[in-house]
């Protein structure tokens, strides 16, 4: 078994939702099939051309899991990788940083970037290699409310504890998605556009799933939203739910008018300035579908 990387782009023609499946061609079948079971982790390649096109990060940017392999039954000659525990890096980590590269295999003898590797959507990575780029992932500096003891919030430890078993451990993704998801929308509420943040420094907006984690719901930000703690109760119950426009529904079961008074006047959520950062529709109609008293 092998840990392995995947590249991934908004604009990819493959049928991706990178989160739970990664669409690929029958030529990276055996290096994905040595993964199985391990970690990989997300490469965003430099992006030239297309509507989404803004040069590419050319960097390592999120950690999943790979479950399975199945053949695509409606395309000839290609697979999907179905994944879980798929996690965003607090940031993303460039492939080559000053004259190290995280990946020997990109490097030719020379020194020089090796562009025929680049080519290789899929490819197998040593394990020391695999570590550091992790490492350097998660690698963060906290915030000064957040070694206070007042804070009323567990803490990731991001200490010696070899870093694979932190990516799996509930509590340090825990943190992870609610760091991710209020930087994402600079800790101000989608619904109401309220920022609090207190005299510590703690922004006192959550971050929400949208498919809840019991119901399999990744800890992606596009599975998430800011909201303030009652959005959030409201939100969790079903009273309040949105379109794939992001319009707010309000559920006919009731409302309380003083939270309705609350809603942005246009009734419509602020969402992040990245759009793939934007709430996704498959998990905003999971919820419409499962959640929302309609």
């Amino acid at each position: 078994m092998a840990n392995a990387i995947f590249t991934a782009s908004e604009s990819s023609s493959y049928d991706d939702q990178i989160e739970c499946q990664y669409h690929f061609p029958k030529t990276y079948l055996a290096q994905a099939e040595q993964a199985i079971g391990e970690l990989v982790l997300y490469y965003e390649p430099r992006r030239d051309a297309g509507s989404s096109s803004n040069g590419g990060r050319q960097a390592y940017f999120a950690a999943a899991r790979l479950l399975r392999i199945e053949r695509d039954e409606l395309r000839d000659g290609h697979y999907y990788a179905y994944l879980d525990q798929f996690l965003e890096f607090d940031r993303a980590v460039p492939f080559k940083e000053d004259d190290h590269y995280y990946e020997s295999q990109l490097r030719k003898e020379d020194g020089s970037t090796n562009k025929g590797a680049f080519g290789r959507s899929i490819r197998v990575i040593p394990s020391n290699e695999f570590d550091a780029i992790l490492k350097a992932g998660f690698t963060r500096t906290p915030e000064p409310w957040e070694s206070t003891a007042a804070v009323n919030e567990e803490l990731a430890e991001y200490g010696p504890r070899p870093i694979i078993q932190q990516l799996i451990s509930r509590k340090f993704r825990d943190h992870a998605f609610r760091r991710h998801v209020r930087g994402a929308y600079a800790n101000t509420c989608a619904v109401t556009g309220l920022r609090l943040i207190n005299g510590g420094g703690r922004p006192e907006v959550q971050a929400a799933h949208i498919r809840p984690v019991e119901a399999d719901g990744p800890d992606t930000v596009r599975n998430g939203i800011a909201l303030t703690g009652t959005v959030h109760w409201l939100f969790d119950r079903g009273l309040i739910s949105f379109d794939d426009q992001h319009n707010v529904l309000l559920s006919p079961a009731g409302v309380p008018d003083e939270m309705d008074r609350l809603i942005l006047p246009q009734r419509k959520l602020t969402t992040p300035a990245n759009p793939e950062q934007r709430p996704h529709p498959t998990y905003l109609r999971w919820h419409r579908e499962n959640r929302f008293k309609s």
